[in-house]
Protein backbone atom coordinates (compact mmCIF):
# COMPACT_ATOMS: atom_id res chain seq x y z
CA UNK A 1 0.00 0.00 0.00
CA UNK A 2 1.73 2.91 -1.27
CA UNK A 3 -0.44 5.40 1.42
CA UNK A 4 1.79 6.14 4.12
CA UNK A 5 -0.86 6.38 6.88
CA UNK A 6 -2.25 3.18 5.79
CA UNK A 7 1.13 1.55 5.32
CA UNK A 8 2.58 2.95 9.13
CA UNK A 9 0.00 0.67 10.63
CA UNK A 10 0.21 -2.82 12.33
CA UNK A 11 -0.83 -5.91 9.98
CA UNK A 12 -3.95 -5.98 12.10
CA UNK A 13 -5.24 -2.58 11.98
CA UNK A 14 -3.98 -1.72 8.25
CA UNK A 15 -5.75 -5.23 7.14
CA UNK A 16 -9.66 -4.10 8.76
CA UNK A 17 -8.97 -0.54 7.53
CA UNK A 18 -8.50 -1.99 3.93
CA UNK A 19 -10.93 -4.56 4.24
CA UNK A 20 -13.48 -1.71 5.14
CA UNK A 21 -12.74 0.08 1.87
CA UNK A 22 -12.25 0.11 -2.29
CA UNK A 23 -10.37 1.45 -4.86
CA UNK A 24 -11.77 4.52 -6.13
CA UNK A 25 -10.32 6.79 -9.54
CA UNK A 26 -9.51 10.20 -8.72
CA UNK A 27 -10.14 12.46 -11.56
CA UNK A 28 -8.64 16.08 -12.29
CA UNK A 29 -10.64 18.68 -10.89
CA UNK A 30 -13.05 16.42 -9.28
CA UNK A 31 -14.78 18.15 -6.57
CA UNK A 32 -14.73 15.44 -3.37
CA UNK A 33 -15.89 18.00 -0.80
CA UNK A 34 -17.48 21.53 -0.29
CA UNK A 35 -17.21 23.02 3.07
CA UNK A 36 -19.64 22.12 5.67
CA UNK A 37 -21.00 19.36 3.51
CA UNK A 38 -21.12 15.92 5.46
CA UNK A 39 -18.24 13.58 5.10
CA UNK A 40 -19.87 10.97 3.38
CA UNK A 41 -16.66 9.13 2.24
CA UNK A 42 -12.99 9.36 3.28
CA UNK A 43 -9.94 8.93 0.60
CA UNK A 44 -6.56 7.69 1.41
CA UNK A 45 -4.40 8.71 -1.96
CA UNK A 46 -2.49 5.98 -3.02
CA UNK A 47 -1.67 7.68 -6.44
CA UNK A 48 -2.65 11.16 -7.09
CA UNK A 49 -3.05 14.25 -4.37
CA UNK A 50 -5.76 16.52 -3.47
CA UNK A 51 -6.00 20.78 -2.80
CA UNK A 52 -7.67 22.15 -0.36
CA UNK A 53 -9.52 24.84 -1.30
CA UNK A 54 -10.52 27.78 1.93
CA UNK A 55 -13.49 29.62 0.30
CA UNK A 56 -13.54 33.32 -0.21
CA UNK A 57 -16.77 35.50 -0.44
CA UNK A 58 -17.16 36.83 -4.12
CA UNK A 59 -14.17 34.35 -5.43
CA UNK A 60 -12.86 31.38 -6.48
CA UNK A 61 -11.14 31.10 -2.86
CA UNK A 62 -7.20 29.82 -1.83
CA UNK A 63 -5.70 26.75 -1.60
CA UNK A 64 -4.70 26.33 1.95
CA UNK A 65 -3.54 22.66 1.65
CA UNK A 66 -2.70 19.65 0.33
CA UNK A 67 -3.31 15.87 0.58
CA UNK A 68 -1.15 13.54 -1.19
CA UNK A 69 -0.33 9.41 -0.55
CA UNK A 70 1.23 11.30 3.45
CA UNK A 71 -2.30 11.65 4.68
CA UNK A 72 -6.12 11.64 3.91
CA UNK A 73 -9.33 13.31 3.33
CA UNK A 74 -11.68 13.61 6.05
CA UNK A 75 -9.25 13.08 9.05
CA UNK A 76 -11.92 15.42 11.02
CA UNK A 77 -14.29 12.04 11.76
CA UNK A 78 -11.50 11.53 14.43
CA UNK A 79 -12.45 14.58 16.14
CA UNK A 80 -15.82 13.66 16.17
CA UNK A 81 -16.82 16.39 13.18
CA UNK A 82 -18.77 14.87 10.30
CA UNK A 83 -18.35 17.84 8.31
CA UNK A 84 -15.67 19.04 5.94
CA UNK A 85 -14.14 22.45 6.72
CA UNK A 86 -13.14 23.23 3.20
CA UNK A 87 -13.64 22.53 -0.44
CA UNK A 88 -11.09 19.20 -1.67
CA UNK A 89 -10.50 19.25 -5.52
CA UNK A 90 -8.23 16.60 -7.20
CA UNK A 91 -5.04 18.26 -8.58
CA UNK A 92 -3.27 15.39 -9.33
CA UNK A 93 -5.61 12.16 -11.21
CA UNK A 94 -4.48 9.05 -9.73
CA UNK A 95 -6.79 6.38 -6.86
CA UNK A 96 -7.29 6.31 -4.00
CA UNK A 97 -8.51 3.66 -1.00
CA UNK A 98 -12.19 5.02 -0.48
CA UNK A 99 -14.08 3.94 2.58
CA UNK A 100 -17.68 5.11 3.89
CA UNK A 101 -17.44 7.41 6.73
CA UNK A 102 -19.46 5.01 9.24
CA UNK A 103 -17.60 2.30 8.71
CA UNK A 104 -13.68 4.60 9.29
CA UNK A 105 -15.29 6.09 12.67
CA UNK A 106 -15.81 2.05 13.53
CA UNK A 107 -12.31 1.22 12.72
CA UNK A 108 -11.08 4.33 15.09
CA UNK A 109 -12.90 2.93 17.49
CA UNK A 110 -11.18 -0.11 16.83
CA UNK A 111 -7.82 0.95 16.52
CA UNK A 112 -6.34 3.14 19.16
CA UNK A 113 -3.13 3.06 16.25
CA UNK A 114 -5.04 4.55 13.68
CA UNK A 115 -6.94 6.93 15.90
CA UNK A 116 -3.33 8.24 17.21
CA UNK A 117 -2.25 8.20 13.17
CA UNK A 118 -5.23 10.30 12.57
CA UNK A 119 -4.85 12.58 15.10
CA UNK A 120 -1.18 13.22 14.70
CA UNK A 121 -2.29 13.75 10.56
CA UNK A 122 -4.34 16.19 11.41
CA UNK A 123 -1.67 18.17 13.33
CA UNK A 124 0.74 17.85 10.05
CA UNK A 125 -2.05 19.71 8.47
CA UNK A 126 -3.26 22.12 11.09
CA UNK A 127 1.01 23.53 10.52
CA UNK A 128 0.20 23.13 6.75
CA UNK A 129 -2.91 25.58 6.95
CA UNK A 130 -0.90 28.08 9.52
CA UNK A 131 2.17 28.33 7.32
CA UNK A 132 -0.20 28.71 3.94
CA UNK A 133 -1.44 31.86 5.96
CA UNK A 134 1.62 33.07 6.63
CA UNK A 135 3.12 32.29 3.00
CA UNK A 136 0.36 34.49 1.78
CA UNK A 137 0.48 37.56 3.62
CA UNK A 138 4.39 37.69 3.69
CA UNK A 139 5.91 35.98 0.79
CA UNK A 140 6.32 36.80 -3.26
CA UNK A 141 5.09 35.25 -5.98
CA UNK A 142 8.23 33.92 -6.71
CA UNK A 143 9.06 31.85 -3.69
CA UNK A 144 5.40 30.91 -3.25
CA UNK A 145 5.22 29.01 -6.58
CA UNK A 146 8.08 27.63 -6.25
CA UNK A 147 6.95 26.15 -2.97
CA UNK A 148 4.25 25.32 -4.17
CA UNK A 149 5.74 23.26 -7.39
CA UNK A 150 7.75 20.84 -4.65
CA UNK A 151 5.15 20.37 -2.72
CA UNK A 152 3.14 18.79 -6.09
CA UNK A 153 6.34 17.02 -7.24
CA UNK A 154 6.68 15.38 -3.20
CA UNK A 155 3.44 14.23 -4.13
CA UNK A 156 2.95 13.25 -7.79
CA UNK A 157 5.84 11.18 -7.35
CA UNK A 158 7.52 12.23 -10.58
CA UNK A 159 9.16 15.67 -12.16
CA UNK A 160 6.69 15.96 -14.36
CA UNK A 161 2.78 17.07 -13.49
CA UNK A 162 -0.15 18.47 -15.67
CA UNK A 163 -1.29 22.19 -14.37
CA UNK A 164 -2.14 25.55 -16.04
CA UNK A 165 -1.51 28.62 -15.35
CA UNK A 166 -5.11 29.56 -15.22
CA UNK A 167 -5.08 26.77 -12.04
CA UNK A 168 -2.19 28.16 -10.25
CA UNK A 169 -3.70 31.24 -10.62
CA UNK A 170 -6.40 30.17 -8.39
CA UNK A 171 -4.48 27.92 -6.39
CA UNK A 172 -2.31 31.14 -5.30
CA UNK A 173 -4.38 33.56 -5.08
CA UNK A 174 -2.74 35.76 -7.38
CA UNK A 175 -3.72 37.26 -11.06
CA UNK A 176 -3.01 34.75 -13.67
CA UNK A 177 -0.34 37.57 -15.07
CA UNK A 178 1.88 37.49 -11.85
CA UNK A 179 2.09 33.49 -11.77
CA UNK A 180 3.35 33.74 -15.95
CA UNK A 181 6.23 35.93 -14.96
CA UNK A 182 7.02 34.23 -11.63
CA UNK A 183 7.29 30.77 -14.13
CA UNK A 184 8.93 32.22 -16.47
CA UNK A 185 11.67 33.71 -14.07
CA UNK A 186 11.54 30.07 -13.15
CA UNK A 187 12.07 28.73 -16.38
CA UNK A 188 14.70 31.34 -17.37
CA UNK A 189 16.98 30.29 -14.56
CA UNK A 190 16.97 26.15 -15.52
CA UNK A 191 14.98 25.53 -12.57
CA UNK A 192 11.45 23.87 -14.36
CA UNK A 193 10.37 23.92 -18.16
CA UNK A 194 6.69 24.83 -19.25
CA UNK A 195 4.59 24.13 -22.36
CA UNK A 196 1.01 23.65 -22.88
CA UNK A 197 -0.07 23.01 -19.60
CA UNK A 198 2.93 20.31 -18.78
CA UNK A 199 5.16 21.12 -15.72
CA UNK A 200 8.57 19.98 -15.82
CA UNK A 201 10.93 19.98 -12.96
CA UNK A 202 14.47 19.77 -14.13
CA UNK A 203 16.46 21.60 -11.16
CA UNK A 204 15.31 20.27 -7.82
CA UNK A 205 17.92 21.51 -5.35
CA UNK A 206 17.90 24.99 -7.44
CA UNK A 207 13.89 25.18 -6.92
CA UNK A 208 13.87 24.18 -3.35
CA UNK A 209 16.61 27.32 -3.03
CA UNK A 210 14.41 29.97 -5.09
CA UNK A 211 11.19 28.43 -2.46
CA UNK A 212 10.19 30.51 0.76
CA UNK A 213 10.99 28.90 4.02
CA UNK A 214 8.12 27.62 4.50
CA UNK A 215 8.35 24.37 2.06
CA UNK A 216 11.03 23.46 4.70
CA UNK A 217 9.41 24.35 7.78
CA UNK A 218 6.41 21.89 6.80
CA UNK A 219 8.59 19.15 5.60
CA UNK A 220 10.36 19.30 9.11
CA UNK A 221 6.99 18.99 10.61
CA UNK A 222 6.33 16.03 8.83
CA UNK A 223 9.43 14.30 9.54
CA UNK A 224 9.36 15.20 13.47
CA UNK A 225 5.20 13.78 13.46
CA UNK A 226 5.85 10.86 11.26
CA UNK A 227 9.44 9.92 11.79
Amino acid sequence: MRNQLIAGLGPKARDSLLAAGEAADLALSQVLSVAGGVVRHVYFPVEGFISLVAAVKDSPGIEVGMIGTEGMLGASLALGVSTHPVRAIVQGPGTAWRIPAAAFKAELRRSAQLHRSVARYLFVLLCQQSSAAVCLRFHLIGPRLARWLLMSQDRAHADSFHVTHEFLSYMMGVRREGVTQAAGALQHRGLIAYRRGEMHILDRAGLEAAACSCYGVESAIYADVFP
